[in-house]
């Protein structure tokens, strides 16, 4: 009977991949907690807590939750895609020019365009994926701004990129179910298919996946179009939310949308993750840029606080990583 326990003791204790799912899903209770402790001193009333408030977040949430299912993939393969912000922003600008049926598979396949270059680039040219991808964002920038004249483009978004984007399914928000098929075709591709077990054998030892006969190029070529697509996505839904498409719009995604994914535990230089983790880490993301928000921080203490969070996780799941491997 002792011996079935002591066999039984080493089967209880969490992976290398759970540890930072479950260490993340403790920082959003404790945010949960000190945000609501703060309503209701201040106001009287847990705001936090009420759904109509919980549905909101989920709906911001959910566009840079798009964005970070994209870039775990590359991050996956141990490379990174720097362009995200103004793959946003073009996808955006160009789906709202062309308008009509076509906004939103334009919009994509702006997305899927950016991505292709940079998949090129990093596979076939062998140029590292932060400098290459870098100087894709400022190509991107450059060709927008040319196209607008340097200004905000006048055309408005189309009403199925504003249904997508702050419409009601089941009176939840659309937004919602968006990333809600991202995250299923996610796990489908990570957990089913062929190509899931290549990212993974890639970010582990790429030239060990290329002596088993695994199509590396390609896979690398087609994880960075899938991170451009889904950046293409975003940033269609966020000219829907914001009505409109305007320059510097998807500034503000890249480096939670990494952060996101690291906090969940994806090993930065690839091969080790689960995408449950980048899911709870982009949960984490915005409920504390909420938290701050309600307790009106001013801007400094506001990158202090969330750069200190996101340090406090990398050390503790870091170090067991250090002890374990």
């Amino acid at each position: 009977m002792t011996d079935a326990v002591q066999d039984a003791a080493p089967r209880r204790r969490l992976s290398p991949e759970d540890r930072p799912v479950v260490i993340a899903a403790g920082f959003v209770l404790a945010i949960l907690a000190l945000g609501t402790a703060y309503t209701l001193w201040t106001q009287g009333a847990a705001t936090l807590l009420a759904p109509a408030y919980l549905l909101q977040q989920l709906q911001v949430g959910s566009f840079l939750g798009i964005v970070a299912a994209g870039m775990m993939l590359v991050i996956l393969l141990g490379h990174i895609d720097l362009s995200v912000p103004w793959t946003i922003a073009a996808s955006a600008m160009t789906a709202t020019a062309v308008g009509g049926p076509f906004a939103v598979p334009v919009g994509l396949a702006v997305g899927m365009g950016i991505g292709l270059i940079n998949g090129c680039g990093v596979a076939y040219l062998r140029i590292p994926s932060m400098i290459f991808t870098l100087g894709v964002n400022a190509v991107a920038q450059g060709v927008m701004v040319a196209q607008t004249g340097g200004f905000a483009p006048q055309t408005a978004a189309t009403p199925l990129m504003q249904y997508l984007a702050v419409g009601k399914i089941a009176g939840l928000p659309a937004a919602v179910f968006v990333w809600g098929v991202v995250s299923l075709g996610m796990v489908v591709l990570l957990g089913r298919t062929a190509m899931g077990r290549a990212i993974y054998m890639i970010g582990a030892r790429e030239a060990a996946a290329y002596l088993a006969g695994v199509p590396t190029r390609r896979v690398i070529v087609a994880s960075f179009m899938l991170c451009g697509a889904a950046s293409g996505l975003a940033g269609t839904l966020l000219a829907g939310y914001s009505t409109k498409a305007y320059q510097g719009m998807g500034d503000a995604y890249l480096l939670p949308a990494i952060a996101a994914v690291v906090i969940g535990g994806t090993h930065i230089l690839g091969g080790r993750g689960r995408y449950l983790g980048t899911l709870v880490g982009v949960i984490l993301i915005v409920l504390l840029n909420s938290v701050l928000s309600i307790m009106q921080m001013p801007e400094a203490a506001r990158q202090v606080i969330y750069g200190s969070v996101i340090i406090a996780m990398l050390l503790v799941y870091g170090r067991n990583d250090k002890v374990t491997q």
